[in-house]
């Protein structure tokens, strides 16, 4: 059988490179026998798979010590502390449930394709996405050396289009909601168009009165939001505190808490396929319908891109009007009374 994997040497680093697709990964050694060893391990459990745990263990465990006690669960722990706190708690949430039960002690090197197809077989969508990354990161921390799943065996993700919030639904939402701080939560939403998390996190130092500006760096990203006070957005900050956290119960509570209070509320008023994030994508619809530029819509939204990067000096600061003042171009203006005719 032809042998699966080749060596060589780049820059003093070791690589393999797949005989059968020509991909190229780098070992991480400059030792030549550990990469040897690395190699060998791959092509032996290639060409005889029945061999695969003996030999496999035989030649990582010496270049690798804590090879043998990795499981699927020591993946999932080291993927809980990686990226963003979002990114962190999702990875909490999907991996606590059962789907990954099966594979959750079980040892990488004593994996095999049809576990992972079962796993999948039984699994919903989301958590077969979540499995997929737990794949790809095992792999890119080089703790599994071949996928276990080819490409083609994955099957595609198609996850939900996310549509924008309307304002009757906006409305309906307003009517049912229980407490003014939630309610205003929700008015400051619309007017916004901020993340749930970055407007919760909003404090009154936030707010620039004499510049009528609302200024705030964006959790997820860390860019920076600017946006002018509307009319209504005043009348809706008057009734938010002087200092410190706007809304000082919601700013101590977790995203996902947050979500499921408003997927019961929506639940209740009779609305399908919508999250808090709606608001942001409602008033980006807006914005576009009202003829906003889009470089105004960003720098809103808090958003970079490569139209406000040509148009703007790398450090310039954009300041979005407030969209009320859009929408208000767009309603027709009153004719002037007819002149009073005389006898």
């Amino acid at each position: 059988m032809k042998t699966k994997l080749t060596l060589f040497r780049r820059n003093g680093i070791y690589y393999s490179q797949d005989s059968t697709t020509g991909k190229q990964k780098s070992l991480g050694t400059r030792d030549e026998t550990t990469a040897r060893k690395l190699v060998e391990a791959t092509n032996e459990a290639h060409r005889s798979p029945s061999l695969n745990l003996q030999l496999a263990r035989a030649y990582l465990s010496a270049s690798d010590p804590a090879f043998l006690r990795r499981t699927w669960q020591t993946v999932m722990d080291q993927m809980q502390t990686r990226g963003r706190d979002s990114s962190r708690q999702r990875y909490v949430s999907a991996f606590r449930t059962p789907a990954f039960d099966p594979i959750r002690n079980q040892p990488l090197l004593e994996t095999a394709t049809a576990d992972f197809l079962q796993l999948m077989k039984d699994a919903k969508p989301s958590q077969v996405f979540y499995l997929k990354c737990l794949h790809g990161f095992a792999l890119s921390l080089g703790w599994i050396s071949i996928p276990i799943v080819a490409p083609n065996l994955w099957p595609k993700h198609h996850p939900k289009a996310r549509r924008g919030i309307t304002l009757e639904e906006h409305q309906r939402l307003l009517t049912l909601a229980k407490g003014a701080e939630w309610r205003l939560y929700l008015e400051l939403l619309w007017e916004t168009g901020a993340a749930q998390t970055d407007a919760a996190m909003l404090k009154a130092e936030d707010i620039d009165w004499p510049a009528r500006t609302i200024t705030y760096f964006r959790k997820k990203t860390g860019t920076r939001a600017q946006i002018t006070l509307s009319k209504k957005l005043e009348t809706v900050l008057s009734h938010l505190p002087t200092l410190g956290a706007l809304f000082p119960r919601l700013s101590q509570e977790e995203a996902h808490v947050r979500s499921k209070r408003f997927a019961y509320q929506s639940l209740v008023a009779g609305i399908s396929d919508i999250t808090l994030h709606g608001y942001r994508y409602a008033w980006a619809e807006r914005a576009n319908s009202a003829g906003m530029p889009e470089r105004f819509a960003q720098a809103a939204l808090g958003h970079s891109s490569t139209a406000v990067h040509h148009a703007y000096a790398r450090k310039a600061i954009v300041i979005a009007p407030s969209l009320e003042d859009y929408e208000n171009k767009l309603k027709p203006t009153p004719p002037p009374p007819s002149p009073t005719v005389t006898a």
